[in-house]
């Protein structure tokens, strides 16, 4: 007979972990540039911290209200500001020959998300908007399309899942 697994206590929890929130590493960026719902960003919040990646998002008026009610977790985490559309930020990320830039998009020569290695370098992954995806300006600046399977009617999962399962990906943790 084999036993129940054991639960790990919140303070081992804790004595494996980093000892105090990561500063900007500034190697695994999220960057969803069009976000459309609130819920959204404050869920890539806590991906972020989970897997040290940083949170890009633009200064639209109810983003820093969006990412505050998100926050649970009582200490700021790392978020990069950039332009109202994000444009001017995403076309110098590409121009660095040192940082990867992926897009969560279905492309025709997408790579498959359980085929997508983990992030050796600093590595960008872009967001499309919930409706429309990553506009087609946008894609110009990208070097690799991810693509997350699905085998239900929808043709797309939300921001904040899509970009949490690339994030997890990336980080080596899945």
């Amino acid at each position: 007979m084999t036993s129940a697994p054991r639960v790990t206590t919140r303070r081992e929890l804790t004595q494996r972990r980093r000892r105090r929130p990561h500063r900007c590493w500034d190697h695994l960026l999220v960057a969803p540039l069009w976000p459309m719902h609130g819920a959204n960003l404050g869920t890539l919040l806590r991906t972020c911290d989970a897997v040290g990646a940083c949170l890009v998002v633009p200064r639209l008026p109810w983003v820093p209200e969006a990412l505050a009610r998100g926050n649970t977790l009582r200490r700021p985490a790392c978020v990069h500001w950039v332009g109202r559309d994000g444009a001017v930020w995403l076309a110098r990320q590409s121009e660095d020959a040192d940082t990867t830039v992926l897009a969560v998009e279905l492309a025709d020569e997408a790579i498959r998300l359980g085929d997508l290695p983990a992030a050796r370098g600093r590595t960008v992954v872009l967001l499309g908007h919930e409706r429309d995806g990553v506009p087609p300006a946008a894609l110009e600046y990208v070097d690799q399309a991810v693509e997350i399977p699905m085998m239900g009617t929808g043709a797309s999962l939300n921001v904040a899942v899509a970009g949490s399962l690339v994030l997890y990906r990336l980080a080596g943790l899945l």
